[in-house]
């Protein structure tokens, strides 16, 4: 017996549970108010947010989150600018194939294709956790697009480490049971990327957790972990060296990087060395906050980056950069 047929013998999906007990799963939209859009690729929907109007905002997020985990940037953010939030192919409300490539190349592709079906431009590139590879990929790829680039805790190289927690969720079978099976690894993110669990609500936790409630729809979670190259001979090792490479030819783009410093996984040495491919971004280090940052530390980023983009781009990249503690 396959694991998957295993662990659909002891799984309900939600449309199987009592009213009771799914009412969170309803809820969670009150904090998600926004209207559904859809863009083809491969003949694949890739599900996005289009909120506002003004010089556009792009949101791209990482796994295993969604669209969802920008919900309070985006409603500070669209009454005076476009954002757009996108859910990679297999993730939020994106269709999740089973036969598919799920790599940092192919999502890199996905999202240069909305970037020209919507023709944005002057656009600030805002990426976490894979969204920055993704982002900075597309942005390397259409840099005459872009405007601005904002980055939190994510990394644009290949892995200078490799974290355990991450090397379990790669076990044979286990993992995988782990992570699809058992949705351990977006289960275990709610405990593990958030500082302040009191921000984790009944209603946040259900939005977070929405897309992901059976085996065939965490297909991408556990692919986006068995993409983390850990060697030189895994194919994204190559595509992450590709990005290290180019980066600091973005030094004169205004950059700001948010950092939850309490982040096991995109520990401090990561932003170490994204501040020595790009000295003239400004840091805003944020104590308290762990790998969910947003959801850790979203009033401070929504003030910090309202400022940013209110710069005039001649004057948002300084010399030397600078860096503040929150």
């Amino acid at each position: 017996m396959s694991p998957q047929a295993l662990y659909s013998k002891t799984t309900r999906r939600p449309s199987q549970l009592s009213n009771k007990m799914i009412s969170p799963m309803s809820s969670w939209k009150t904090l998600f108010p926004f209207a559904s859009h859809w863009h083809d690729v491969g003949g694949h929907r890739i599900h996005y947010v289009d909120e506002g109007q003004g010089q556009p905002l792009l949101l791209v997020h990482g796994n295993p989150t969604w669209s969802f985990y920008w919900r309070n940037l985006i409603r500070g953010l669209r009454d005076e600018y476009r954002v757009v939030a996108v859910d990679h192919i297999g993730c939020g409300l994106s269709d999740k194939p089973q036969d598919y490539s799920y790599q940092l190349v192919q999502h890199t592709k996905n999202l240069m294709t909305l970037v020209e079906r919507l023709d944005l431009n002057q656009i600030t590139l805002v990426g976490h956790d894979w969204g920055g590879p993704i982002g900075l990929g597309t942005l390397l790829a259409q840099r005459e697009r872009f405007a601005r680039l904002v980055l939190l805790n994510t990394g644009a190289f290949p892995p200078p480490y490799f974290p355990w927690r991450i090397r379990a969720c790669r076990i044979p079978l286990l993992g995988r049971m782990a992570v699809q099976g058992f949705n351990l690894f977006a289960l275990g993110a709610l405990q593990m990327a958030v500082q302040d669990k009191e921000r984790i609500t009944a209603e946040v936790r259900a939005g977070l957790l929405h897309p992901y409630d059976c085996w065939s729809h965490r297909k991408a979670i556990y692919e986006f972990v068995r993409d983390i190259p850990h060697s030189s001979r895994h194919p994204t090792y190559a595509v992450l060296e590709n990005i290290e490479r180019k980066l600091p030819s973005l030094a004169g783009l205004p950059a700001l990087f948010f950092w939850g410093m309490r982040d096991w996984c995109f520990r401090p040495k990561c932003l170490e060395l994204l501040q020595k491919l790009l000295p003239t971004a400004r840091t805003v280090r944020l104590q308290a906050a762990g790998h969910y940052v947003v959801e850790d530390a979203h009033e401070q980023i929504l003030s910090e980056l309202q400022a940013f983009m209110k710069q005039p781009l001649d004057e948002a990249t300084a010399p030397g950069g600078g860096s503040v503690g929150a």
